[in-house]
């Protein structure tokens, strides 16, 4: 059997985002949570077949628009990425929203207004058009916060490192730099990479942490590596690692939220603030904290990001079953 998948490929701020169009399993209506453990259980291989090699790459990611299920939305979305099927992904939103509307894929029940259901929540984004296409997008993610400070922890290669775990749609461990880490100044890519397969690897023997309000979110899956800008007009600059060996090109959605909770958490950052973020590439996520929130027992806040996408190209992929690569493959 062959499979044809008809995609739109776009770049969220430099990061890859493939958003599938036609060709995707349909699934049970359902919420969006219980929708992608159908889609892992049942049809994971279509996100090894388009996110890996031969047709993907080490940092692919991507989207899959689903009708939604709650009624307080206009569409829903799964991702899809080399490190799995997140809970919410904000680059990839970013993207999605961009294709969408751009292409015709969504018609918005508010012209430049559009509410998303994610496997992690509600997520209400704004769009500004020009001429026909979208100029810039403001998501508006699920609630964020800072889940424990100040963790010890061994890495071999570095030494002890104290870092914070916190939540903006995944969970990541944030590093600043301290006694044992100078910054991301003189770093290849290839060290951030070692590195972070290390810390997280550290990490998951002492800290495991669970979403209190969805314990299907779990687990310290992300690095973000934080220094200071080289943009003068930046408030900080990161490197997001994710998957096995991906380092977001983007400064990250979802890792600006959970930038953006740590510093809340710590004193940092004031609700109504801004925080200008900068990736390895010199693209900047303009971040918000928009106001405080609650999230179980936890304060966090409402984050918000605001950047830009670009359609790249139309791409129909196929995946057949004759091919003994059919599924994809990742070298190690």
């Amino acid at each position: 059997m062959r499979n044809s998948f008809f995609c739109i490929d776009a770049h969220t701020c430099g990061n890859p985002v493939r958003l599938v169009a036609g060709g995707a399993p349909l699934l049970p209506h359902a919420p969006m949570g219980e929708r992608r453990e159908f889609f892992v259980r049942d049809h994971d291989w279509v996100r090894r077949a388009l996110m890996f090699e031969p047709r993907g790459h080490d940092i692919m990611s991507g989207a899959i628009i689903y009708p939604a299920y709650r009624d307080d939305c206009d569409f829903a979305v799964l991702f899809i990425e080399v490190s799995g099927c997140l809970p919410m992904c904000g680059a990839g939103t970013i993207g999605v929203v961009t294709a969408a509307i751009e292409e015709g894929l969504v018609k918005p029940r508010t012209s430049g207004r559009v509410s998303i259901e994610t496997p992690a929540g509600r997520v209400d984004v704004a769009y500004e058009e020009k001429s026909g296409y979208v100029d810039s997008v403001r998501l508006y993610n699920v609630p964020s916060y800072l889940h424990e400070p100040d963790v010890g922890v061994d890495v071999p290669g570095i030494g002890r490192l104290r870092v914070d775990i916190s939540y903006g749609g995944n969970y990541y461990v944030v590093v600043e730099p301290q006694e044992n880490w100078s910054g991301l100044d003189g770093m290849t890519a290839a060290q951030i990479v070692g590195f972070s397969r290390r810390l997280r690897d550290a990490l998951a023997d002492i800290c495991d942490p669970v979403h209190p309000d969805d314990e299907r979110i779990r687990g310290v899956h992300h690095a973000i590596w934080c220094d200071q800008p080289v943009n003068g007009r930046s408030d900080g600059r990161c490197a997001v690692f994710y998957g096995d060996k991906a380092i977001d090109r983007s400064p990250g959605g979802t890792g600006t939220s959970a930038r953006m909770a740590q510093l809340h958490g710590k004193g940092r950052l004031a609700v109504g603030a801004s925080y200008r973020h900068e990736s390895l590439i010199g693209t900047v996520f303009e971040g918000r904290v928009e106001a405080d929130a609650e999230v179980g027992s936890y304060n966090g806040i409402l984050p918000s990001i605001g950047g830009w996408a670009r359609v790249i190209g139309h791409n129909t992929i196929f995946v057949d079953d004759r091919d003994p690569l059919a599924h994809g493959f990742q070298i190690k």
